[in-house]
């Protein structure tokens, strides 16, 4: 089910909980509300359709990516970039990572860990920063 974006930065800058397999409703509508919006956003966090879990799906080339209770295991490659979300108007600038390394539990709730670059390393970093309440 599409759902609407959360734009309260109240609600957004709240850290999210531990998703669980009990959560598996809320996989399938992110999900829908990213490849609802995919033509302005790349990913999106459970907190952005109102729903504080750790839980991200990002677009990598047409498919799109559910990431459960990511982590940040490896980064390397800092660097400065603007970024915009759905959830704010306007840009703001932020720090990144080239190269990262996410341990997370994909949408059948298996273990994984994953090395990423570039801009999907980047669309990565902006999500698990929603899960954690950082507002960018």
């Amino acid at each position: 089910m599409i759902r609407p974006v959360m734009k309260d930065v109240f609600f957004l800058a709240h850290p999210s909980e531990e998703a669980t397999r009990e959560d598996a409703p809320v996989i399938r509508d992110l999900t829908d509300t990213l490849l609802h919006h995919r033509e302005g956003c790349v990913g999106m966090a459970a907190n952005m359709i109102g729903v504080r879990k750790r839980i991200i799906c990002v677009m990598m080339g047409p498919m799109p990516v559910t990431m459960i209770n990511p982590v940040i295991v490896e980064k390397s490659g800092e660097y400065q970039t603007e970024e915009g979300c759905l959830s704010l108007t306007g840009t703001r600038p932020c720090r990144r990572f080239r190269d990262i390394t996410v341990s997370y539990l994909d949408a059948s709730f298996l273990p994984r860990r994953q090395k990423y670059s570039g801009w999907i390393a980047q669309s990565i970093q902006h999500e698990i920063d929603h899960c954690s309440g950082v507002i960018i």
